[in-house]
């Protein structure tokens, strides 16, 4: 698994991301699985976030999960919430519900790549193997990086291109045999 999806992008600072829910490297927990796949228990949970250390200068945060191993040519965006305010370093666990209902006030959930306005959870085709789950805190210099409610989650990280000023990456795996 050579595909770093951040190897062809600008150097940035990094900062700390954590979890209560998932550990760095580790396969993820059942309820952060899509309730679309095969595994009992499964809930489309997204996993609480924790970050700090974040660079002077941020005005607002975006959030991201995103497999680079889907069998799709590019990948598949899981999650998207943008114009998390400066003054905000953690989401709960369940954050990404339809409803928002975790999510800080002006913040807003773009539609992933099923179009559906929520975190959805991994669901990796039975027996393709192991794949990555980046969960990304990406540290910006706008407080609203202004982009259309329905744009994508690849329209976003290139409109994020030139604010990012940090990146928080925490990855786990996730396999269905």
């Amino acid at each position: 698994m050579n595909n770093n999806p951040f190897s062809k992008l600008p150097e940035v600072a990094v900062f700390q991301l954590e979890s209560n829910d998932i550990v760095e490297g580790h396969p993820l927990p059942t309820q952060h699985y899509s309730e679309m796949s095969t595994l009992e228990g499964s809930k489309d949970l997204s996993p609480h976030l924790k970050w700090s250390g974040a660079p002077d200068g941020t005005k607002s945060f975006v959030v991201t999960a995103y497999d680079p191993d889907a069998p799709t040519g590019s990948g598949l965006w899981h999650w998207a919430v943008i114009n998390i305010p400066a003054s905000v370093t953690e989401l709960p666990t369940g954050a990404g519900d339809e409803y928002s209902s975790g999510l800080p006030q002006g913040s807003l959930q773009l539609p992933n790549d099923l179009r559906l306005e929520r975190f959805i959870g991994a669901a990796p085709p039975a027996g393709h193997g192991p794949h990555r789950y980046y969960f990304v805190v990406h540290a910006l210099d706008v407080e609203n990086i202004s982009v259309a409610p329905n744009s994508t989650p690849a329209l976003l990280g290139f409109t994020m291109l030139s604010h990012t000023l940090g990146r928080a990456v925490l990855m786990a795996t996730g396999e269905i045999k």
